[in-house]
């Protein structure tokens, strides 16, 4: 990922719907949601949630496929792990020990209920 593309992805979320419906999509799993589904968990209107998907497509950090008469809506797994690795490529100053903390917190895990 150049900077360009880590900028891009940032601005994308830095609003809060939008970083709402990433971390929605991230949950979902590869199956995504439905632009309704996500404009009812989002509780804004499907209008609003459309201009905010358009963005964090443009951006690369979610993607559509149509299925029937849907839109639905994924997380970009790909994008937001090369994000990640952005951030951490100069990581830590040397430390070795730090990296190795960041390295094992990522990845999926289930939520804690």
């Amino acid at each position: 990922m150049d900077d360009h593309q880590a900028l891009a992805s940032f601005a994308a979320l830095s609003q809060e719907t939008r970083l709402a419906i990433v971390r929605t999509l991230v949950v979902a799993g590869p199956e995504g949601l439905a632009a309704g589904a996500i404009a009812e968990r989002m509780g804004v209107s499907p209008s609003n949630v459309s201009f905010h998907l358009k963005e964090l497509e443009r951006s690369g950090l979610i993607s559509q496929r149509r299925e029937s008469r849907s839109i639905v809506y994924s997380a970009s797994y790909d994008t937001l792990a090369d994000l990640v690795t952005f951030l951490m490529e100069d990581c830590c100053a040397g430390h070795a020990g730090i990296r190795g903390t960041v390295e094992r917190s990522t990845g999926c895990r289930p939520s804690e209920a």
